[in-house]
């Protein structure tokens, strides 16, 4: 077996770098649209030039997912056309697709976002955003006769009606259909917000100012009495679905299929994957902060409060901004026991069993860290429900990890570094022979220090040797050997 072969893949280090050059991406790109007046009903034009003329934008960015890129430039040409502004189209994102991108948009210096597609409907942080979902195609009758041979044997039963937002332009005809038609009379629909931060939408207090996905249930009534129903293809917003409603019956209507199904993921399963990556969080000592996100409202906020955690608990805390994650970015910072990733809900969940150290969402790293939280079953994706930072706790706690009782070890800067400002708590001091002689709380000067392998080092003080003469010929057989000819 060749042992370079064995080496290469996504997480070669050693790599020259022409898998990543010759990688062929799996994105399916197709019009829409056949017409422009079919254009325009997807694309809901009419609704975008009116709010881009009503609030007097001049510099727009549009934000295209990169399989609804085939038809970006021709809405760019009708909206320029017809509003006389400057458009621009924002094409591959820093972070995922379903974030609005509030940093590519800066560099153009635009005063809103048109965001198309799927979103996770994060609310953004500081410009306005008008979110255009698109109306992909579903057979709506098929769609009720699923849901009508799902629930037909007790009609009376609390269900709540979700979807992707690709399908929001129906929904009213949906539930109109269930209740007028096929008579339902306990359904809740879900509500999806396609516009932030502009004024008139501030002034509304009947919808939820942190979420973008809203409903409302009776009184004395309870989401865990509801069978959630949920409209859309197997995705990540699914997922975020079911993981945060872990305690409801979820069924799925897949519109590109014509299929209905009882989810039949493992729940509890997952949840304990997660539970078990809580326990790996409580055991890191340094912990590293991972910036998925710089559009998120409160996203600066979480940071603190995720760094003000960390402390208390004795750890040490390092921040990263790195755009979108890969195995091998993350192995460059082999002393971080663990991340954490702040980011929308739908791309925090990441499965990390093919990277060197776990992650965990804000969430997870509560629980871990804050004595007064406790797992509940409950899960949080959205990092903006989290609530008010708890005590600490310097007991040692039982590893379910490890099956050991485990002491972190708390990142404090006593004894030589008391004289020190805070400014220099990282610092590293070395002697005279350049070796690391004192750690100030820095935890990957400690990690270095630790290694075995230093790496090529330069020797003082070495005895001069005379050159000897070495072996000539070659391999098969040395001229010094016996028997050579």
């Amino acid at each position: 077996m060749n042992s370079m072969a064995s080496l290469r893949g996504t997480n070669d280090f050693v790599d020259d770098g022409s898998a990543v050059i010759e990688r062929v991406l799996k994105v399916k790109s197709e019009k829409l649209a056949t017409s422009v007046d079919q254009l325009e009903y997807i694309y809901e034009i009419d609704r975008t030039v009116k709010v881009l003329l009503d609030y007097g934008f001049e510099k727009v960015a549009l934000q295209f997912p990169d399989e609804l890129l085939a038809d970006s430039s021709t809405v760019a040409t009708i909206l320029k056309e017809r509003t006389k502004k400057k458009i621009f189209v924002l094409a591959d994102t820093s972070y995922g697709s379903c974030c609005v991108d509030e940093v590519a948009a800066k560099h153009v210096d635009a005063e809103c976002i048109i965001h198309y597609g799927r979103t996770c409907l994060s609310p953004p942080s500081r410009l306005p955003v008008l979110y255009v979902f698109g109306k992909q195609p579903i057979d709506l009758a098929h769609c009720v006769e699923s849901f009508v041979q799902f629930f037909k044997q007790d009609k009376n039963q609390p269900l709540l009606i979700m979807y992707d937002v690709v399908y929001s332009y129906c929904i009213n005809d949906f539930v109109h259909r269930l209740r007028n038609e096929s008579n339902f009379k306990n359904i809740i629909q879900s509500f999806v917000k396609s516009e932030f931060n502009f004024s008139d939408n501030l002034k509304d207090n009947s919808v939820p100012k942190n979420s973008g996905r809203h409903y409302i249930l009776p009184e004395n009534t309870s989401i865990e009495n509801y069978t959630i129903f949920y409209i859309g293809y197997e995705s990540l917003t699914l997922t975020n679905i079911i993981m945060t409603y872990n305690k409801c019956k979820v069924y799925s209507y897949n519109p590109e299929i014509r299929i209905g199904r009882l989810e039949a993921i493992q729940v509890n399963r997952a949840l304990m994957k997660r539970y078990y990556m809580i326990q790996k969080a409580k055991d890191a000592d340094v912990i590293g902060i991972v910036v998925g996100t710089l559009g998120i409202a409160s996203y600066l906020t979480i940071i603190s409060h995720i760094k003000k955690l960390i402390i208390r608990a004795g750890k040490k805390p390092y921040t990263f901004v790195m755009g979108k994650l890969n195995v091998a970015k993350m192995a460059n910072f082999m002393e971080i026991d663990c991340f954490v990733l702040v980011a929308c809900p739908e791309n925090s969940l990441i499965d990390s069993k093919e990277f060197y150290r776990p992650i965990v969402t804000p969430f997870e790293l509560e629980i871990a860290l804050n004595p007064s939280r406790q797992w509940t079953g409950e899960y949080i994706t959205d990092f903006q429900l989290l609530l008010s930072l708890g005590e600490d706790d310097d007991e040692p706690h039982f590893s379910l990890v490890t099956g050991k009782y485990k002491q972190g070890r708390k990142y404090g800067i006593k004894d030589v570094s008391e004289n020190l400002t805070d400014n220099m708590k990282d610092l590293t001091l070395r002697n005279q022979n350049t070796s690391l002689s004192t750690l100030l709380n820095s935890a990957a000067g400690e990690y270095y220090n630790s290694r075995t392998f230093r790496g090529l080092e330069q020797t003082k003080g070495t005895e001069v040797q005379l050159a000897e003469e070495g072996r000539s010929g070659i391999a098969k057989g040395y001229r010094d050997e016996v028997g050579h000819l």
